[in-house]
């Protein structure tokens, strides 16, 4: 009869690899907000003003990602 082989421990995730350094991001046009700018303070509001904040996010994207099939 075989004895149990003794526990050996579990590799971990990969290690990340170096890539590509990103393109710097594309400044935003006059008078628009950044991101951390759109939830500055969210954490302050109630959760029930939260839904507003990101519903108004979520429609700003839906029109800046709309105008990509038309470039």
């Amino acid at each position: 009869m075989t004895e149990p082989s003794p526990s050996r421990p579990v590799p971990g995730p990969p290690r990340p690899v170096p890539g590509p350094t990103p393109p710097p991001a594309a400044p935003s046009p006059e008078g628009a907000a950044s991101g951390e700018d759109r939830f500055a303070g969210l954490d302050e509001q109630p959760v029930t003003e939260h839904v507003a904040v990101f519903e108004a996010e979520h429609s700003r994207l839906q029109r800046e990602l709309g105008t990509i099939d038309q470039l």
